[in-house]
C-alpha cells in the first residue's frame, strides 16, 4: 500500500486520507532539507498503517525528523509547544503581544480599560501610529477545540463598547480601530462568518491564509521556550511562571532561577539560539 492510500484517524473518531504533500510542506517550513525530507517520508512508507492515529503519526515523524535535526525537529512540533503555554493560557497572551511587538506595535497585556457603559479586562491593547486595537486571546489545550460563534459575538460586544469610549477619549492621531480573535486551535465556520459580516479580525493557527498564527511565528522566529527539547516539562512551566515566554529571552541567569546552570545551560541556551534562526 502506497503512502497516499493510508488513512488517517483524528482523536475526535473522524478518518480522513493521508495527504503526504501536506506532510512534506510542513517538513518543508520546519527547515528540513529534500534528502531529509524523503528520507523521513521513506521511513514513514514502511513503518505507518492503515488508521493509524494523528498523535502516532506525529510521534514517529517527530522521532525520525530528530535523529535528522534536533533544530528541525523543534519547529516541527511548534503547533504542540503552543498547546503547552498553559494552563491559565496567561503565557499564550504574553506570547502573542510578543508577536505584536515584532510587527512595532506597543502593547499592554492584561489591563482593564473603561468602556462606555462598563470596564472590561482586556487581554491585549496593541497601539500603532494611528491604529488601536483590542485583542482577546483563546487558549485551548486540545486541538480538538475551537472557538465558536458565541465568542466571538461576546467579544464583539466588548469591543463595540470600548469603541464607544475610545472614539471620545482617544488623540485625534487614533483613526483606524479593530478587534481581534487570537486562539491557538481554530474557528468554526459559523464563528468566521459572524466575524467577516461585523468586521472582527480572527487569527487561529492557520487563519486566515495570510497572517494565521504559524506564519507570524515564521516570520519573526519568536519561538516559546515550550518547543525546546532539552527542557523539562517542570523547568517550562517554572520559567512560564516567572514570565519568561520567548527562546530568545533565555540567558543564564533567568535559567539559574529554574536551578538550571552549567553544561546543560549552554546546551539548551544553544538550542534556543539556533531555533530562532530566521531564515530570510
Amino acid at each position: 500500500m502506497g503512502i497516499a492510500n493510508f488513512n488517517i484517524t483524528k482523536k475526535s473518531g473522524e478518518v480522513f486520507r493521508f495527504d503526504p504533500d501536506k506532510l512534506k510542506k510542513s517538513f518543508e517550513r520546519s527547515g528540513a532539507n529534500q534528502k531529509d525530507i524523503d528520507d523521513v517520508i521513506n521511513h514513514l512508507s514502511a513503518n505507518i498503517y492503515d488508521g493509524i492515529s494523528t498523535k502516532k503519526l506525529f510521534q514517529l515523524a517527530y522521532a525520525l525528523l530528530k535523529k535528522k535535526s534536533t533544530e528541525v525537529a523543534g519547529r516541527y512540533r511548534l503547533k504542540n509547544a503552543i498547546l503547552e503555554l498553559g494552563p491559565s493560557g496567561f503565557p499564550f497572551e504574553k506570547f502573542v503581544a510578543e508577536l505584536l511587538n515584532y510587527q512595532g506595535f506597543e502593547t499592554e497585556v492584561g489591563t482593564i480599560v473603561q468602556g462606555h457603559c462598563v470596564s472590561h479586562e482586556v487581554d491585549i491593547v496593541a497601539r500603532k501610529d494611528s491604529q488601536k486595537i483590542m485583542i482577546e486571546c483563546k487558549f485551548h489545550s486540545s486541538t480538538n477545540t475551537k472557538s465558536d460563534v458565541k465568542v466571538a459575538m461576546y467579544i464583539h460586544s466588548r469591543y463595540s463598547d470600548l469603541l464607544l469610549a475610545w472614539k471620545k477619549t482617544d488623540p485625534k492621531i487614533i483613526q483606524e480601530y479593530q478587534g481581534w480573535i487570537v486562539t491557538n486551535t481554530r474557528f468554526t465556520e459559523d464563528a468566521v462568518q459572524y466575524a467577516n459580516c461585523v468586521g472582527l479580525k480572527l487569527v487561529s493557527w492557520d487563519y486566515p491564509a495570510q497572517g494565521s498564527l504559524r506564519e507570524r511565528i515564521d516570520i519573526s522566529g519568536l519561538h516559546p521556550i515550550t518547543v525546546l527539547q532539552s527542557l523539562a516539562k517542570r523547568e517550562k512551566q517554572l520559567l512560564l511562571d516567572n514570565g519568561f515566554v520567548l527562546c530568545r529571552s533565555l540567558n543564564a541567569e533567568n535559567l539559574k532561577q529554574a536551578d538550571i546552570t552549567g553544561d546543560r545551560a549552554r546546551k539548551i541556551l544553544q538550542e534556543a539560539f539556533t531555533l530562532t534562526a530566521v531564515k530570510k
